[in-house]
């Protein structure tokens, strides 16, 4: 049985679940896509008191999105989402065309400006961290990566000498080259050399394996115990006879290591890991570097994605302001008695 198809015993049909698991599947979809549809399939189904959908339809849907947005007070991404997740159910699972356009239902996504921290605030947030949350803090601004796509980086995707770092299957399943700092080659060695003396122990005790993509896995059984497959920021090792082998950090941990040396840096901006990502692009624009050096280096489909890194630089950093022309000595004095 091929490794993307639902095992299930003989003579049994797949149940909805599974068989909108192997729909994914088939599709080549990531794994954080296969979560998050069979996770909304589920409460769509609990919401409507566990009635199989095959028996509702489009009206359905909208009350379940209509309780998303005003009970459950989500976003509009996240609303969105569940509809993306139910469309897919119908169409590619069920195989019904629904009674309504639901595609004109979706929730129209607020436009925010990215956070951007400064590097004097990176500094202080990395001066509270260690170990391997430093690291992949410090490689996240360092070469814009997604915190999963740091954390999925395995030691065959670091070319030291070519000064880059391969990103893998990251976001729309795209691969990408990007930006190895040179200050950050001697301690990813070290941390290397450490991960490798701990790997040959690993093998010694029957351990060593890593999880694999599944093309890799069935052409090359034993690739998975190979030096240049493991991970750079391991995950703790699967139970004893798990076929799937080791996994990486979760990414909860860093972020939980990263918000917590945000506030004792106290840096008051809403950031999050996602914000070195946003200040590794627009310190780029700051300095110089072009638009479409930025896009190919962050993975954009679309440069537009990328144009909102330069206004900040083009805007609000050249501009003047009508407050500059008057006088700071007389607006000082007014606050005086405030400030005592």
């Amino acid at each position: 049985m091929p490794e993307n198809e639902i095992e299930v015993p003989r003579g049994q049909p797949l149940r909805l679940l599974d068989r909108l698991r192997q729909a994914i599947r088939a599709r080549h979809l990531s794994e954080r896509t296969e979560e998050a549809y069979v996770y909304w399939t589920r409460k769509f189904i609990l919401f409507h008191g566990r009635r199989h959908p095959d028996r509702m339809g489009s009206s359905e849907i909208k009350l379940f999105l209509t309780y998303l947005a005003l009970n459950r007070k989500v976003g509009p991404s996240t609303q969105n989402q569940a509809l993306d997740a139910l469309l897919f159910l119908y169409r590619r699972v069920l195989g019904r065309d629904l009674d309504a356009p639901l595609d004109l239902i979706r929730a129209k996504r607020a436009f925010r400006l990215p956070v951007v921290l400064s590097p004097a605030e990176i500094a202080a947030i990395l001066r509270r961290l260690d170990g391997p949350a430093y690291l992949a803090v410090a490689l996240m601004y360092a070469s814009g990566l997604r915190v999963l796509e740091c954390l999925r980086l395995r030691v065959q995707d670091l070319d030291f000498e070519g000064g880059e770092i391969v990103v893998r299957q990251g976001k729309g399943q795209k691969d990408r080259r990007t930006l190895l700092a040179k200050d950050m080659a001697p301690m990813l060695r070290e941390h290397l050399a450490r991960l490798q003396h701990q790997h040959t122990e690993d093998l010694c005790l029957g351990l060593g394996g890593v999880h694999l993509p599944e093309a890799v896995s069935r052409r090359y059984p034993n690739a998975g115990i190979e030096w240049r497959w493991q991970w750079i920021f391991p995950g703790a090792h699967p139970p004893s006879g798990d076929p799937r082998g080791r996994r990486p950090l979760h990414k909860s941990g860093i972020q939980r290591a990263f918000n917590r040396a945000l506030k004792q840096a106290g840096v008051v901006k809403e950031a999050s890991c996602h914000s070195l990502r946003h200040s590794f692009a627009t310190h780029l624009a700051d300095n110089g570097c072009d638009i479409r050096t930025i896009q190919e280096l962050l993975g954009h489909k679309d440069v537009a994605t990328t144009m909102i890194y330069t206004r900040r630089r083009s805007h609000g950093e050249r501009l003047p302001s009508p407050l500059d022309g008057i006088s700071v000595e007389s607006l000082n004095f007014r606050l005086r008695p405030y400030l005592r």
